[in-house]
């Protein structure tokens, strides 16, 4: 069958077990344009398979596509908590009240408190910045002049409204990590196991084990696991001229979260993720550099997976020293070009 939508899941769950199932990419089956109907399609299918021709795509076992629905609820969950944040924001600023890059973050301790004293009637600016807690980012005067608004029942209304929204994401979200952590439990083991490269959080490392599973015997290299997560440049090429190397389509949610891990790594000193970012932004542009870090990471949570092996950082140096007369020559060609001579001696 072909993976349209969430069409197939219905019918796959039915007849899991009892017949061999082959679920083939609906882009790799294409007929040609005008033979477009139910029954032909069926045909189609049918013929290339009988030709061993479909490629089976990627269908995780049962426990991982819960683990899989559970993740992806749980980030879609996240993104409500922060548009429910930007609106707040909205209705304090329509309130004439800015407190955004005076207190890190709105619903924090200092933020929640000063929130519930507006939406209690509290309108003196002075006894509001006193609900503050710690050290902020602004002076108790700048705060007092931030707090200087006029808020109506309104705006106090929207305010409870959203406030209870977050509370009752937040509540769902916490239900959810608990589902998760309990799910984990038979593979608790490899996902911790993936904690130990630079950028990968346990929030981080559950999803990827959701989205690729543990079983790497599903895919034949690391290279085909980076092509299906989309972190690879497409084939585009005509008349022997490459046309594009935008990064082909794949696995949306697996992609978003090994990039963002990505930047993380990327900024993590003397380890071998930072230096090849560096490497390649100075040449490419800090986009494909990240990019190329991310498949890098991916490729090593394969093979960790894989063997079961902690993951081993070459360290920042790992370029310098794998060619030092590259080094020397292209330092060399530097120097020369803002109008340095220089003379070499080899070392002793």
């Amino acid at each position: 069958m072909e993976s349209t939508g969430v069409y197939w899941k219905p019918v796959w769950h039915i007849l899991e077990g009892s017949v061999e199932l082959v679920l083939a990419n609906a882009n790799h089956i294409k007929n040609v344009p005008g033979r477009k109907t139910d029954v032909n399609d069926a045909m189609w299918i049918a013929d290339l398979l009988a030709h061993g021709l479909i490629r089976a795509s990627f269908v995780p076992p049962t426990a991982v596509q819960e683990l899989r629905d559970l993740t992806r609820t749980r980030e879609q969950l996240v993104r409500e908590v922060a548009q429910h944040t930007l609106r707040i924001q909205k209705a304090l600023e329509d309130a004439n009240i800015k407190i955004t890059g005076l207190i890190s973050n709105v619903l924090g301790r200092s933020g929640r408190a000063v929130l519930e004293a507006l939406i209690a009637g509290e309108s003196d600016p002075n006894r509001l910045v006193e609900l503050t807690h710690g050290r902020l980012r602004a002076s108790r005067g700048s705060l007092v002049e931030a707090l200087r608004g006029r808020v109506r029942e309104h705006h106090r209304f929207l305010l409870r409204l959203h406030l209870a929204q977050v509370d009752a994401l937040n509540a769902a979200i916490q239900k959810i990590e608990n589902r998760v952590g309990r799910t984990l439990d038979p593979i608790r083991e490899r996902a911790q196991l993936l904690t130990s490269i630079p950028g990968v959080s346990d929030t981080v490392a559950n999803v990827i084990v959701a989205e690729i599973g543990i079983d790497m015997t599903r895919f034949p290299s690391a290279g085909h696991l980076v092509s299906w997560a989309g972190l690879c440049p497409r084939n585009d090429e005509s008349a022997g001229k490459r046309r594009s190397t935008r990064l082909r389509k794949g696995a949306p949610w697996l992609k978003t979260t090994i990039v963002q891990a990505a930047w993380g790594a990327a900024k993590t000193k003397n380890s071998y993720l930072r230096a090849q970012f560096l490497r390649i932004k100075s040449r490419r542009g800090p986009m494909k550099a990240i990019v190329a870090v991310a498949a890098s990471m991916l490729t090593a949570i394969y093979h960790m997976l894989r063997t079961g092996q902690p993951y081993h950082d070459l360290t920042g140096a790992f370029f310098d020293s794998r060619d030092r007369t590259r080094l020397a020559k292209r330092l060399l060609r530097r120097l020369a070009d803002l109008g340095f001579q220089c003379q070499v001696a080899a070392p002793t």
